[in-house]
């Protein structure tokens, strides 16, 4: 059986942009990814979802994205970049290939897919959460008798014309999602556990990219990242959002203490019926695979930069804040990507000495 350097599980953004700086050593690497086709997860965005940054801004390592002839790339643009990166790059990938568990051996890993598998000296975890969605666990939520939809799972706003829809979640997802059923719903109610934050108007990618950079820095430094300037889980004012802001759509109520099976119910004794709930509610990392490690707490790995510091040769890139700033963004993962793979090309050699 073929023995890689290196295989990265996923392939995404994160993926893509690893093996791309890989791509300057000589080691073999191959890339296992759970989809039928490249893109990622961008490919399960909802129909109308958009970049918050013009496409000179959303670019991974090596390729300039290349322009939409719109302000902001959609995501059947952003797919089809990726899927062209990759050939572009001839890089090896092989899928549909769920993971299911990376094991140790001596070499370095066993990498397997029900019974398939792979060897390999060195492992990039680089899953992302799409395939991971949160959904609280709220009083009463399996009595509500209306439609559930987690926003992973969301395509158009079709699917709730003429519905009392319950759109849960403050973030960016919640906003736009909103922003469109809005249109088309009898009636919207935004469930939020704080209000909104809003960014300004003219603030999009671009200003969110150089925040990045700031917190990159102070860590690069030594410095405390969380005494800077931050936002990056604020609403980005998108066309489409400040549109609903005009309707006088973006108008959040707390959020609720219970469901019932016709609707939800506040701490203060009021209720509200609806027929729908869009849970906006966030995503963690997918790394179910990594649990035959024994590595994985409370959805997250101990790393040291993105090195897992408990097993050697592993490294997770492209989870957010915790592998490195803005790491779940096409443009914020370059960073970590390039330095990981230096890590990876110092840590082969070594062993090659040792």
């Amino acid at each position: 059986m073929t023995l890689y350097d290196v295989i990265i599980v996923g392939g995404g953004q994160a993926a893509l942009s690893v093996a791309y700086f890989l791509r300057r050593t000589n080691r073999s690497v191959l890339i296992l990814d759970a989809e039928d086709a490249g893109g990622g997860a961008w490919q399960h965005g909802w129909d109308s979802l958009r970049l918050f940054s013009p496409a000179n801004w959303s670019s991974i390592a090596g390729w300039p994205m290349p322009s939409s002839g719109e302000q902001y790339p959609s995501r059947d643009h952003v797919v089809s970049y990726l899927r062209r990166y990759e050939a572009r790059y001839s890089l090896a990938v092989q899928r549909p290939v769920l993971v299911t568990a990376v094991e140790p051996r001596d070499h370095g890993f066993a990498v397997k897919a029900g019974d398939r598998s792979w060897d390999a000296r060195v492992v990039v975890s680089a899953t992302g959460t799409w395939r991971n969605p949160v959904i609280p666990e709220l009083e009463g939520r399996s009595a509500f008798g209306g439609l559930q939809v987690h926003s992973a799972h969301y395509v158009s706003p079709s699917a709730f014309q003429g519905l009392r829809v319950m759109v849960v979640g403050g973030g960016n997802s919640g906003a736009q999602i909103l922003a469109e059923v809005s249109q088309v719903a009898a009636s919207t109610t935004w469930a939020t556990l704080s209000p909104p934050a809003f960014l300004a108007d003219h603030v999009d990618g671009r200003v969110l990219f150089e925040r990045a950079t700031v917190r990159w820095q102070a860590i690069q430094e030594g410095r405390d990242p969380t005494d800077l300037p931050g936002g990056f889980g604020d609403v980005v004012m998108v066309p489409p959002v400040v549109e609903a802001r005009a309707r006088g759509v973006l108008h959040a109520v707390g959020t609720f203490e219970r469901l019932t099976a016709e609707g939800a119910q506040w701490a203060d004794g009021t209720s509200r019926t609806v027929d729908a709930i869009l849970w906006c509610t966030g995503f963690k990392p997918a790394l179910q695979h990594l649990e035959s490690l024994g590595v994985v707490s409370d959805n997250k790995v101990i790393v040291d930069g993105t090195r897992a510091c408990d097993v050697p040769g592993l490294w997770l890139v492209g989870y957010g804040e915790w592998t490195g700033p803005a790491s779940a963004t096409l443009i914020g993962v370059m960073r970590t990507a390039r330095s990981t793979a230096t890590e990876i090309d110092q840590y082969l050699t070594a062993q090659v000495l040792a």
